[in-house]
């Protein structure tokens, strides 16, 4: 909203100079237009869970690397573990974050199942965010483990179009849900679209469609289409409900 709401610009702002984002992803493109836009601010990321009491990784002012949530915090240990083989990846590669450390949770209450789920016997805490971490030990949070739209065999990162859609510059909010396609019998990447005030309303689905196809692999096209709406459905910490949209994706079949 700071970078692409009209209001926005009926305000002084010129004394904020620190700007922190969390709870959702924020991409580089993102976070370099609103630095752009206020030249002034020093922004970074921050990474936590409620679990973690709360965090564990945090970005430098100063220093800002577009995209990443920042280094590990003290007194933690991380690894970025492949979900099916459960070693640790390679640096540079794909892999669910696991924390471990004083700051862990001891467990939910009254929910030992739900525990022995997260934390596992040596202390670990599954996050179940797919991480990558680069040379200079900054992470970059790409993806849900859950929210891996699987197509044919490859794996497409939500957030990695959410990103792409938002640095057009008639979307003003983006989300991407996985579907079904009994056809193909695979999941096929959806795309929840809303437009900015003014000209975004001349955009069409088609439109959409080919500017995300003319940027990504094929495999990563939006062949489950995209659909025009008012507002994503978002947490009071700003995390997309999917929930809401696979609901709003059901409620349109019912009424076919």
């Amino acid at each position: 909203m700071l970078v692409k709401a009209p209001i926005v610009d009926q305000y002084d702002l010129s004394n904020v100079r620190f700007v922190m984002s969390g709870a959702a992803p924020c991409s580089r493109e993102l976070s370099e237009a609103l630095m752009k836009k206020f030249p002034l601010i020093q922004f970074r990321q921050g990474y936590g869970m409620s679990e973690m009491s709360p965090a564990s990784h945090v970005g430098i002012y100063h220093e800002p690397v577009h995209g990443s949530i920042g280094r590990i915090m003290p007194n933690q240990e991380v690894r970025l573990v492949d979900p099916d083989t459960g070693k640790d990846v390679p640096r540079g590669e794909r892999g669910e974050l696991w924390v471990r450390g004083p700051n862990i949770m001891k467990g939910y209450r009254n929910n030992v199942k739900a525990t022995k789920e997260t934390i596992d016997e040596e202390g670990w805490l599954h996050t179940g965010d797919i991480a990558v971490i680069d040379e200079q030990e900054n992470f970059y949070i790409v993806d849900r483990l859950k929210e891996l739209i699987k197509y044919k065999g490859f794996q497409v990162a939500p957030a990695e179009l959410e990103a792409l859609l938002l640095d057009h510059p008639l979307i003003a909010d983006a989300a991407v849900i996985g579907v079904e396609n009994k056809e193909q019998a695979t999941e096929v990447p959806l795309a929840f679209v809303v437009k900015t005030a003014g000209p975004g309303q001349a955009l069409t689905e088609k439109e959409v469609e080919e500017y995300v196809a003319s940027k990504v692999a094929a495999h990563k096209k939006l062949r489950g289409g995209v659909r025009f709406i008012e507002v994503v459905p978002k947490s009071a910490a700003g995390k997309i409900l999917r929930k809401d949209l696979r609901a709003l994706v059901q409620s349109a079949k019912a009424k076919l």
